[in-house]
């Protein structure tokens, strides 16, 4: 794709066909503040770019017939989503459905190189399978802060070797298509706002609890950022002062004290010590144990894990308690690998934050799981790129 959106109009006409599907242009018209014949002129324009395509006549409103366009059926965006363990890569069309979805697991510590190679491999076995000649836009998340303007990660605590690598500009050549970066977090409420359990949320928080704790802060429908990027670090909030050291370098931090590395720590060491022969069991089937472990020793009634579980929570939902008290969000989305602890770990964090937070903040408040799973991050990315691609030039 070369072309862009000439105005602000023309931009608004693309994000509400993105948004929306396909549309009659006497609806449109009701969407936008053009008259008829300034409208006409602007779709035609978008129809030459080829941005956009006539997609047969609309439902009769009285009157002669509109027709209905939609956005070119052959864009294609791709969504790289990095987790610390894994990488999720989606292809999506202009409406940002995914028509194909790969994940693979991958550590972040083998660095960028490493990293983007197998991100690479994974989006050319997707476009062998026909969904893609090629790429429009494509956008990218990575598991640390990132100096948004430039696509530059910064000073990432889990990241080795990541620290002012040029990811725009080095996945852009390789893809030969414009890329957009950010954290990984921001992606997933990008996504969860736009398809997920936040679609008619303006300001909500969207907290990943994976590896490490991030929070996405959407602020009246944009992802606020922070001066240097490194907006909704609470894996970083000390939740004890005499607590455990963490790789930031600091002691206490709820990233240390509860997420996925933490959960599998936790549990292995109960496993050691005789404390559950649930999770005695499988560490010597598997040798090693993982939040999905303790959730699924959880299911079978272990009540070690139910306890890891509670405690983890009530740790995450003093954090979040803070949070809604400054903020005020209308939603809470819980969303990341370990939300496969499901409504054990959901009840612990309301309850911290129903009982912590004054009742107007949480009087309406939901605290609810992210709908989208895996795909959530993808689709913020797909969402970043089409947000920066659907805007004028």
């Amino acid at each position: 794709m070369t072309a862009r959106p000439a105005n602000a109009h023309q931009a608004k006409l693309l994000r509400l066909l993105r948004d929306g599907g396909p549309n009659s242009r006497a609806q449109l018209g009701d969407l936008v503040d053009l008259s008829r014949s300034k409208l006409a002129v602007e779709v035609e324009r978008l129809l030459e770019t080829g941005l956009v395509v006539a997609d047969g006549l609309a439902a009769s409103r009285g009157g002669r017939r509109s027709h209905n366009i939609r956005l070119a059926p052959g864009l294609r965006f791709l969504g790289i989503d990095i987790g610390a363990t894994s990488i999720d890569v989606a292809v999506t069309n202009a409406e940002l459905e995914v028509l194909g979805h790969l994940n693979q697991p991958m550590d972040v510590r083998e660095g960028p190189v490493a990293v983007f190679e197998q991100a690479l491999s994974m989006a050319a076995k997707l476009k062998t399978t026909g969904l893609a000649e090629g790429f429009d836009g494509a956008g990218i998340g990575v598991p640390g802060p990132v100096r948004f303007p430039e696509g530059v990660p910064v000073a990432p605590p889990i990241m080795p070797g990541w620290d002012g690598f040029p990811v725009r500009e080095a996945l852009s050549q390789e893809l030969g298509c414009p890329v957009m970066v950010d954290n990984d977090v921001n992606l997933m409420a990008l996504g969860e706002q736009h398809a997920g359990v936040a679609r008619s949320v303006g300001d909500f928080l969207c907290v990943k609890i994976g590896t490490g704790i991030g929070c996405g802060i959407v602020v009246g429908g944009q992802v606020y950022r922070g001066t240097t990027g490194s907006a909704g670090d609470i894996g970083h909030i000390q939740v004890d002062p005499y607590g455990r050291p963490c790789p930031c370098g600091n002691r206490g931090c709820l990233e240390a004290h509860f997420s996925g590395a933490a959960l599998a720590r936790d549990a292995e060491e109960a496993a050691r010590g005789g404390r559950s022969s649930e999770l005695a069991e499988r560490l010597v089937t598997s040798g090693r144990l993982t939040a999905v472990d303790v959730a699924r020793a959880a299911a079978a009634g272990d009540t070690v894990s139910l306890d890891l579980i509670r405690e983890g929570g009530n740790r995450v939902g003093q954090v979040i308690a803070g949070l809604v008290s400054f903020f005020n969000p209308g939603l809470v989305v819980i969303g990341g690998g370990v939300t496969g602890l499901g409504h054990t770990l959901l009840a612990s964090v309301r309850t911290q934050v129903y009982r912590q937070s004054l009742p107007l903040a949480t009087g309406n408040l939901p605290i609810v799981l992210g709908e989208l799973g895996a795909v959530a991050g993808a689709i913020g990315a797909a969402r970043l790129i089409s947000d920066h691609l659907f805007s004028p030039a």
